[in-house]
């Protein structure tokens, strides 16, 4: 299933998209009393997920609505990996060999704050009065499904509600000035996502997916999730040893190579440029720097 949030008539609500693209089937009509994405993955019973899957009723044409991001405003920071890829590891030791370099033999975590998410088709604050060094990332989010403590070797997929894109935009003089990744990822507007969940059980367990993404419809980051340094098996392991990881949390996995920091010279973004995700199984993420 492909399961939304927009708005209609200045109201949010969630929905399950058709098998064509084309329309939203709310969920209220069918009886779920859910107003939000994060009750909606926090209360689903199998019985209401068969009920989306099957469910038949009329439905709003995508053009009619406003597309949100799947969860507008997560309750928790997002839960970032990075240097997960080899080949975006080399290309950032080159850029700044001090802040990307170095060998990890464990993997990098950080958070991102998000205030407000932005959805497909919303703007991408550039932050020029304090950034001029603004770069795209796009990666393979995973949606957490129920609260997950000590997860053991064998179920991590049990706690995986799906996926969606996320576009980890950074503010690469921020970034690299500080110790700490936090304030370079965390800007207002830093994160796009969406432009939906797509449930687990649309995969195979690793999914084996193409991850792009194009700056002007000139294609950048060409890779796949199968080149993943640490896993999503490993990574809840690790995280789940010391924390307990609630329902809703949101893990950005890390991006791949060609990225604009790694270009000769590099070829950040700026006002006016169009930055479109892709990810295999999942859709496209688009939008535009302001």
């Amino acid at each position: 299933m492909k399961l939304v949030t927009y708005r209609y008539n200045g109201k949010e609500s969630v929905g399950v998209l058709t098998a064509d693209d084309k329309n939203i089937m709310p969920v209220w009509p069918l009886g779920l009393p859910y107003n939000t994405m994060q009750e909606l993955i926090e209360g689903l019973t199998d019985e209401q997920r068969s009920l989306l899957k099957n469910g038949r009723i009329p439905g709003l044409s995508l053009e009619e609505v406003e597309l949100l991001a799947p969860i507008p405003v997560p309750r928790q920071d997002i839960v970032c990996l990075g240097i997960n890829y080899m080949a975006h590891a080399e290309e950032g030791a080159r850029y700044h060999n001090e802040a990307f370099g170095g060998e990890r033999p464990f993997p990098i975590y950080f958070s991102k704050r998000v205030n407000e998410a932005v959805g497909h088709g919303g703007f991408i604050e550039s932050h020029s009065d304090i950034e001029e060094r603004l770069d795209y990332e796009c990666e393979l989010a995973v949606i957490i499904g129920k609260d997950a403590k000590n997860v053991k070797e064998g179920e991590e997929w049990d706690y995986i509600f799906g996926y969606t894109i996320l576009n980890d935009i950074s503010a690469r003089i921020l970034q690299t000035r500080h110790k700490q990744w936090y304030f370079g990822k965390s800007l207002d507007g830093f994160t796009p996502m969406g432009p939906w969940i797509v449930t687990r059980d649309e995969f195979q367990d690793p999914p084996s997916l193409a991850v792009k993404s194009y700056v002007n419809g000139e294609l950048r980051q060409n890779s796949t999730t199968d080149l993943l340094i640490f896993d999503i098996p490993y990574v809840l392991r690790e995280l789940t040893q010391g924390i307990t990881l609630k329902a809703g949390t949101i893990i950005a996995m890390g991006t791949p190579a060609g990225v604009g920091m790694g270009f000769d010279p590099p070829r950040f973004m700026k006002p006016g440029d169009v930055v479109t995700c892709e990810i295999e199984g999942i859709g496209q993420l688009t939008n535009t720097v302001k």
